[in-house]
């Protein structure tokens, strides 16, 4: 056998070896390092701020970091005790809740027949004692495994520190690795960032700035179990199409068939200010940026959410944009403005 195809052979299997071996090894904090590249690529912008007054990137990220770990670690020891114990309320209100009844005064004719008023009862009963249930027992789970969850945050502000302090070094060590002309390379950067960039901010932040403000509303019309209320309404601001509205709309009918006109009228009021603010927080953000179509945002969060959890709401539009942006470069030919929208110049 020659002795330079024998040298070739056995450094490709023992890369490969070392190659899986390393996946194995890091697989279980993945998602933590996944997650403070992300936090990177969003706080890049606050960081390149801060470089321009300390003139060092240590120090900067450094910085960075303290400041968002005090805000994170001051949040859970604020708000977590209030958070379960409204969890715990909530359940327990589940438990003796009332549905139907409200249902029969609003569609009479529909809920006319008692046993269908009855069967509707019993599935509606078992979806809130369900979804309350996986609640209290996702917050159960987190405080009996708050060692391991302690050790994910470290990695996270671990991984977070130094691809924020490096991105530059990192960015060229990627780039020596494509098998890219110069132009091609430039373009496929541009365009991932931009990407990356407008999924993050506009769809990330403004979503979760929509949730802030309903939640606003919520605490000052003084609906119970605001706090956790308005996490989810958070959460929901996220996921395009839905938006927090999934929140404001069941809380304002709740409080109109209480007879509570004037506080149902509130939370519609903060639910469509929340809903528009999208069209002016967004452009502050995004603009000139190149887009997503929400249609392949909402199929990349489900697909995502389905295949690798929360992260996947975040990951799986940006892996169907880099396909395209792959795609793209592949044939030479500009994408189809349906999937990936241009700024408007």
């Amino acid at each position: 056998m020659d002795e330079a195809y024998f040298r070739k052979t056995t450094t490709i299997v023992i890369l490969a070896i070392l190659l899986v071996l390393s996946f194995f090894l890091v697989r279980p904090l993945l998602s933590s390092m996944i997650w403070g590249i992300i936090l990177a690529f969003i706080f890049s912008p606050i960081y390149n701020l801060i470089f321009k007054l300390t003139k060092s990137k240590t120090l900067s990220a450094s910085i960075i970091c303290l400041v968002l770990l005090f805000l994170i670690v001051f949040s859970l020891w604020s708000f977590t005790p209030k958070i379960i114990d409204e969890s715990l309320k909530l359940y327990k209100a589940a438990q003796q809740m009332d549905i139907v009844t409200p249902l029969k005064n609003v569609f009479p004719s529909l809920f006319a027949s008692p046993e269908f008023s009855q069967e509707m009862a019993s599935i509606i009963h078992s979806f809130v004692i369900k979804l309350t249930n996986s609640l209290v027992t996702y917050f159960s789970n987190s405080i009996l495994e708050l060692p391991t969850i302690i050790m994910q945050i470290f990695v996270v502000f671990f991984t977070f520190f130094y691809v924020l302090r490096d991105k530059e070094n990192i960015n060229d060590y990627i780039k020596s690795f494509l098998p890219f002309s110069k132009e091609v390379e430039t373009k496929l950067f541009r365009s991932t960032k931009d990407i990356t960039f407008s999924m993050l901010y506009g769809q990330l932040i403004v979503g979760m700035i929509q949730g802030i403000i309903l939640g606003i509303g919520l605490f000052v019309l003084g609906v119970p179990n605001a706090l956790l209320l308005s996490l989810i309404a958070v959460v929901a601001g996220v996921l395009p199409i839905l938006g927090p509205s999934i929140i404001g709309v069941p809380v304002a009918l709740s409080f109109l068939l209480a007879g509570n006109p004037f506080s149902a009228i509130g939370i519609l009021i903060f639910t469509f200010i929340s809903s528009m603010s999208d069209h002016f927080i967004r452009p502050l953000l995004v603009s000139k940026r190149t887009k997503l179509n929400p249609a392949l945002v909402l199929i990349g969060m489900i697909g995502g959410f389905l295949f690798m959890g929360i992260l996947g709401l975040i990951l799986g539009p940006l892996i169907l944009a880099y396909l395209m942006i792959v795609v793209e470069i592949y044939r030479n030919k500009s994408m189809p403005s349906v999937l990936i929208q241009e700024p408007n110049k």
